[in-house]
């Protein structure tokens, strides 16, 4: 039987040494866990007795089982950042899923909306401290492709009224500073007007709960889907929705894929070429549309 004990160890290392998210880490442990059963049931009585083999079985018995080729990546990513915490600490000798691969995932373009549909979407009428703030936080969502989680950690101090720009810490605990837009600075300054009347008085945080204390990430996400429903927008909205949208329009308008790497903070270019498919779906549309010998014959 595996030691869970290294497990429990790994997990803290995430949280403390690694500093990433409480559900990141909660992934993690339960990628983990899954090839521990598989490891209890096929008779490997620890971590130093796991092969190439042994993962290569696992990720073909999750392929039958009926997980995507994602999830399993996920998984063996998992599993093989753990075998190399259990080298650094000389509890294995090598790490025997550095060489494994999962099965290859359908590559899924990320949603957007186009800029009308959007611009409906953040028109949100009325006053009020609710209000406020939910026109700040949509407008922020869009203006400077933040991921839900930077959002939420936003304190007051991390926005630069003067300079226009955001200071976000994010993946890996790396800060990067993002501009603001004038529509997001508008709804910023007003939130700052009425946010005394949601937060508690030694509250720090930007966004606030009717509560008075930090916002979570499940509020924010019910009140996008509020507001989105509230605007008449038919399309599944989400918060990570206003990053794939600021991301294609904004690669769409200035075709400087490095200098949207650095606003969503990608680590790895790779990881940002995925607009460059939505782009092009955008030029090729246009051209079957408008050059003469693109167009399909209807007669």
């Amino acid at each position: 039987m595996t030691d869970a004990g290294w497990i429990e160890r790994f997990v803290r290392h995430l949280e403390f040494e690694r500093r990433l998210s409480p559900l990141t880490c909660k992934n993690y442990r339960r990628d983990i866990a899954a090839f521990a059963d598989y490891l209890e049931k096929a008779g490997v009585s620890g971590w130093d007795g796991v092969d190439s083999e042994h993962a290569r079985a696992f990720s073909a018995t999750c392929y039958r089982r009926g997980l995507s080729a994602r999830s399993i990546q996920r998984r063996l990513s998992a599993i093989r950042t753990f075998f190399g915490y259990l080298v650094r600490e000389k509890h294995v000798s090598s790490n025997p899923v550095t060489s494994v691969s999962a099965p290859k995932a359908k590559k899924r373009l990320p949603g957007n909306l186009d800029a009308d549909r959007m611009a409906r979407l953040l028109d949100i009428p009325g006053d009020g401290p609710l209000v406020d703030r939910d026109r700040a936080i949509l407008e922020l969502l869009y203006s400077s492709g933040l991921r839900l989680a930077e959002l939420t950690d936003l304190d007051v101090g991390d926005v630069d009224m003067q300079d226009a720009t955001v200071r976000v810490t994010g993946k890996g605990n790396k800060d990067r500073i993002v501009p603001v837009g004038r529509y997001a600075l508008k709804a910023l300054r007003q939130w700052a007007v009425t946010r005394g009347e949601l937060a508690d008085v030694d509250e720090k945080a930007l966004f606030v709960s009717t509560r008075g204390t930090r916002i979570s990430a499940r509020s924010v996400q019910a009140r996008v889907k509020h507001r989105a429903r509230q605007q008449g927008i038919d399309a599944n909205v989400y918060p990570h929705l206003f990053r794939h949208s600021f991301a294609t329009h904004v690669l769409e308008s200035s075709h400087d894929l490095r200098g949207v790497q650095e606003l969503l903070g990608h680590a790895n270019i790779a990881t940002t070429q995925v607009y460059t498919h939505l782009d092009f779906q955008h030029l090729a549309q246009i051209y079957d549309e408008t050059h003469p010998r693109a167009r399909k014959n209807k007669t």
